[in-house]
């Protein structure tokens, strides 16, 4: 490389000389004359090093200039790095030797880059920077140029294959319960239980051997498997058949026993591994059993099975543990705060005031949380009851009176639901650490945060049923009124469909104790009548009415119809009523803008599962979901590609 500083150094020497030349020529002429000699020879010498220097740099310049280009031909055309060159359509103007090795250069040219991946096109007009494709059975990383045009190609086979590898050879962990396994097998003989542990202990064994999993048991109803990411893989392909295996083995014997799995998986460490299991185990008990609650440690939930109904339990041990547990609770606030989901139904209401009835019991101030101008139609009549009781009535207070009366010790207690999104007022749940779940709903992936007790039993017909149970184990120091008492019933009447729907023994216990309490059967229908419009827009809604297969009804309305959630709810019960309809949909728009899809079924069809895909819940045979920015044509596609999907076996979320 040319030597600047030399060049510069004898610019500032002759810069130096002509100065002092010219001072000393007016000193002294000859010096200034010699001086003047010695400037001119050095400037010579100067302009010759100066066009010696541009000569040099020319040649350098040059030089690195054809070394460089040498080094791009040679890296474009020998390199194993793929390059494309492609146009404003998006098809192919030329390719490197390499590439077209691969897939042949008269092959691609001119062609559009779909030929060679879909994947291409997408994602260069979403200024993706790069993309893994398949081409030729190899895996390639594209890396995209999309100003200049240009894709690179670089084979990344081994590393994928190698990171394949690694992901199915993840441990994962699953804990398997046997539902219900003591009440079951209460008051049998031993030599029966043993017989039909060693049945299910025979299943799960041959399961276990058939996915080369490690199988043991740790107590006499759990179990504990350990497996890798492919067997993981390879249980969902199959949805987890061994629960049907295990249901079929006993439904025999007339036994209703089943498993409850949660499964643990995805990148982390045993203990972590063992939480999510157990955090997983939780969900599916909380869903109703029956079911597998998959759970991966970046927070995806999948669940399989919940073909069944919850089996309800035969002793009321539990409710009287958690009825003592609430006591104390309530007993250690200052207040209680009661607040349900927001529109708030006659179970939400019911169970609310129920629990207002447990805190006057334990002779503590309490409210219930409710926004007037949001609640079902069908609970209006129930408020308008409640506002002729003026001392019943004082406790009920709008969502912003209740964040300024509750304090870090208030109790907050929620009902009929367990999801934050969906309570009346979520700001009460960070004001204080104090927080009761009470809910009859098959447990969602959306859980209030830490609660203090959580009383959830799907097998429950209403929210209602449950705070009725509790209420009989509270001191009786005060009477339950006839409008107290006939609000709870009516819940668990609107919930169970006049007891058609989700009723066990212990519905009719709980309905049989609120009658003996002053409930009125007959202010009970004086809340549940409609009016006449409501009947004829039910109707309406009904008419355009279609039959899928397998008994499946599905209903819809217009876009220029707008209808009452309670109202399209009301119309898929109806539906339920007809002749050889085993599930019923009814899709509709509300009057919020959204449209509702309400779902119910008689028990053969998982209606949960099925609005679960659509971001929905519920019951097994009862539950909803609501969509934004689609119209009904729209919702009534993506409801059919569900039910399809879960009647050909795919009723994972």
């Amino acid at each position: 490389m040319p030597d600047y500083k030399m060049k510069n150094g004898y610019i500032l020497l002759l810069t130096a000389i002509y100065a002092l030349t010219g001072l000393l020529f007016f000193e002294n002429q000859m010096i200034g004359v010699v001086c003047l000699f010695v400037s001119v020879v050095l400037t010579a010498l100067t302009v010759r090093f100066q066009v010696k220097t541009e000569q040099e740099w020319k040649e350098y310049v040059l030089g690195i200039t054809k070394r460089f280009k040498h080094v791009s031909e040679e890296a474009v055309k020998e390199m194993p790095i793929g390059v494309l060159f492609f146009n404003d359509e998006h098809h192919i103007e030329w390719v490197n030797p390499h590439f077209e090795s691969i897939v042949g250069f008269d092959a691609v040219m001119g062609q559009s880059l779909n030929q060679l991946s879909e994947q291409l096109i997408p994602a260069i007009k979403k200024a993706h920077s790069e993309e893994i494709i398949t081409l030729n059975q190899r895996k390639w990383r594209v890396f995209i140029r999309p100003e200049e045009k240009i894709l690179y190609f670089f084979d990344v086979t081994e590393q994928v294959k190698t990171q394949e590898l690694y992901s199915q050879d993840r441990t994962a962990l699953a804990f398997i319960l046997i539902d219900n396994y003591d009440e079951i097998t209460q008051g049998m003989s031993d030599q029966t239980k043993s017989l039909i542990m060693g049945k299910v202990t025979a299943v799960l064994n041959r399961w276990a051997n058939e996915y080369g999993m490690f199988f043991k048991k740790i107590s006499s109803d759990k179990f504990v498997a350990v497996m890798n990411q492919k067997i993981v893989d390879q249980l969902e392909k199959n949805k987890f058949s061994v629960l049907d295996a295990v249901r079929d083995v006993n439904h025999k014997q007339n036994i209703p026993l089943t498993l409850s799995i949660g499964v643990g998986a995805g990148e982390a460490t045993l203990q972590e591994l063992g939480h999510l299991a157990q955090s997983s185990l939780d969900l599916a008990l909380g869903r109703g059993g029956d079911q597998v609650a998959l759970k991966f440690s970046n927070g995806k939930v999948k669940f399989y099975g919940g073909k069944t109904n919850p089996i309800e339990k035969r002793t009321r041990v539990r409710a009287r543990v958690i009825s003592h547990a609430l006591r104390e609770l309530v007993l250690e606030s200052d207040k209680v705060i009661i607040m349900g989901h927001c529109h708030p139904d006659m179970d939400a209401i019911g169970a609310a005031i129920g629990i207002l009835k447990v805190a006057e019991a334990n002779e503590k101030e309490s409210y219930i949380v409710l926004d007037p101008d949001d609640i079902h139609v069908g609970v209006y009549r129930l408020i308008d009851e409640v506002k002729k009781d003026e001392v019943l009535y004082s406790h009920f207070i709008y969502p912003k009176q209740a964040l300024e009366e509750c304090t870090p010790n208030t109790l907050v207690v929620v009902v009929d639901t367990h999801k934050p999104s969906l309570v009346i007022e979520p700001g009460l749940l960070n004001k204080t650490d104090r927080v009761v779940v009470i809910d009859h709903h098959r447990r969602g992936e959306e859980f209030i945060e830490d609660p203090v007790l959580v009383y959830m039993e799907p097998y429950a017909s209403s929210t209602a049923e449950l705070v009725t149970e509790l209420l009989e184990y509270q001191p009786k120091k005060s009477k339950m009124s006839m409008l107290e008492a006939s609000a709870l019933l009516a819940g668990i009447i609107v919930d169970t469909k006049s007891f058609t729907l989700r009723t066990g023994s212990r519905t009719f216990d709980a309905a049989s104790y609120l009658r003996a309490n002053g409930a009125d059967t007959v202010l009970v229908q004086q809340f549940l009548k409609e009016d006449l419009t409501q009947y004829v827009g039910r109707a309406r809604l009904l008419e355009q009415t279609t039959i899928l297969g397998d008994g499946i009804a599905i209903a819809k309305g217009t876009m220029q119809d707008v209808y009452d959630q309670v109202l399209i709810a009301q119309a898929a019960d109806t539906l339920l009523t007809m002749n050889d309809v085993m599930a019923s949909f009814v899709i509709a728009k509300r009057n919020d803008g959204k449209i509702g899809v309400s779902a119910r079924s008689l028990g053969d069809v998982n209606v949960q599962v099925i609005m679960e895909k659509l971001n929905g819940g519920g019951h097994l045979t009862n539950a909803a979901t609501q969509l934004e920015n689609i119209t009904i044509d729209e919702t009534e596609t993506l409801l059919k590609e569900k039910i399809i999907e879960y009647l050909e076996g795919g009723d994972s979320e």
